[in-house]
């Protein structure tokens, strides 16, 4: 008992000393009044509680010149107000979005105390290469996702973190990649360069060749004349329209087994070597508007198949698909022909060889240099069912309406994001 008494005696006292160092200590000795102007906000726990402690040691600001949505309050809006400057960033941001301002310069100030910040939007700015404080960007060590097309870039904005995943450079002026532009950046998965300015010789370094983990290359709508050189195993999709590349090497694509969309519209290419495109998880590929003049063989994954405005005048359905394997189909399943010099429909063996075709759009045909004609059927549909066939007719009546606009716009390179 004796020692049970003393025991307690202990725990009395223990608790007694913790009470009052609570007791003594003012939790609001952390904070500084803020302005008047930049009341903070709170994480709230419950939603019946309209404050409660934040889950950060300080209170969660906002710039004056942005908003920062209580639901979403590790993000801060300052996109479409006119800014000419980046207003200084609160360090819980995550997410910035300063898009479509008049901002010219990104000087380091702003990002002095940021640490957590992960995605940067600066598209549709006026930004310039030499307005750029070297290495503001590098400096932000969780960066995962960095917006930078429709500026005034004559040069890749590097260095870059290490951390970051995805970059978007689209719509700029960049006409060369330094040799280290690109090195250091063991992590992008997506980078887009559509609409600047580079050429062969920007290319020559062979920028691409280290970036192991690259899923996505944009390159549309630039002055290539070739294909880009010592591309990653890893990348999936590769969008080179709008160029003028006017053949394929062979055996170009043996280490890009892991191709799924392959999209180069808008080219010179006018014969495809015959086994070019055999890889075994190509599901779209887009060679609409070039100089075409036969077809080439087509392997077992793919779905869809753009070949319209060439100068294909018949199509060789065997070499397309030179054997018939029943345990292992070819899974095409929509063909554009459209625009070609096609007098006669595609063979009927094509649907030995292509069992799960549902539609062949043939639109107008060029036969004649200063007329178009049209097959006795413009669409070829089969095997479908009541709704596929309702919305087919649907589809049938907006081609029938289609205009130039509309045929680029399908050409469209692939979305930022996938």
């Amino acid at each position: 008992m004796g020692i049970l008494s003393q025991l307690s005696i202990i725990h009395l006292l223990w608790a007694a000393m913790v009470f009052c160092q609570y007791e003594d200590y003012d939790f609001e000795d952390e904070y500084e009044e803020p302005p008047d102007h930049q009341q903070p906000y709170y994480f709230n726990f419950n939603p019946n509680t309209q404050a409660e402690v934040s889950r950060f040691p300080f209170p969660v600001e906002c710039a004056r010149e942005c908003f920062c949505p209580p639901a979403f309050l590790l993000s801060m809006y300052c996109d479409h107000r006119k800014l000419k400057t980046i207003p200084n960033i609160p360090r819980h941001v995550q997410q910035l979005y300063l898009q479509n301002n008049d901002i010219e310069a990104v000087p380091a100030g702003p990002f002095t105390n940021v640490t957590f910040l992960r995605e940067i939007n600066l598209s549709h700015n006026k930004i310039k290469f030499h307005m750029i404080d070297h290495g503001v960007f590098a400096k932000i060590s969780n960066l995962v996702q960095l917006h930078l097309q429709h500026n005034e870039l004559e040069e890749f904005p590097f260095p870059l973190p290490r951390t970051l995943e995805r970059l978007l450079l689209g719509f700029n002026k960049i006409s060369r990649l330094s040799g280290n532009a690109l090195e250091g950046l063991p992590n992008i998965t997506m980078l887009d360069l559509c609409n600047n300015f580079l050429d062969d010789s920007a290319l020559k370094g062979k920028p691409f060749s280290n970036m192991k983990n690259l899923m996505q290359l944009n390159l549309c709508n630039n002055k290539l004349q070739t294909m880009p050189p010592d591309l990653p195993s890893s990348l999936m999709y590769l969008s080179l329209e709008n160029n003028s590349i006017s053949y394929i090497p062979e055996n170009y694509f043996n280490r890009l087994t892991k191709i799924i969309a392959l999209r180069m519209s808008h080219n010179n290419l006018q014969n495809i070597p015959r086994n070019t495109f055999n890889l075994p998880n190509l599901l779209e590929l887009n060679l609409g508007h070039n100089k075409l003049k036969q077809v080439f063989y087509i392997p077992r994954s793919l779905q869809h198949l753009y070949i319209e405005d060439n100068d294909i005048e018949i199509i060789n359905v065997t070499l397309m698909c030179p054997s018939i394997d029943p345990m292992n189909t070819n899974q095409l399943t929509y063909i554009r022909v459209d625009q070609n010099k096609l007098t006669i429909p595609i063979s009927q063996y094509a649907f030995f060889c292509f069992p799960h075709v549902r539609t062949i759009y043939y639109g107008q045909q060029n036969v004649n240099v200063n007329k178009s004609t049209q097959l006795r059927i413009s669409v070829f549909r089969r095997f479908l069912t009541p709704e596929e066939y309702d919305e087919a007719e649907d589809d049938h009546e907006t081609h029938d309406h289609e205009t130039e606009e509309d045929h680029e716009a399908e050409d469209n390179y692939f979305h930022p994001y996938f």
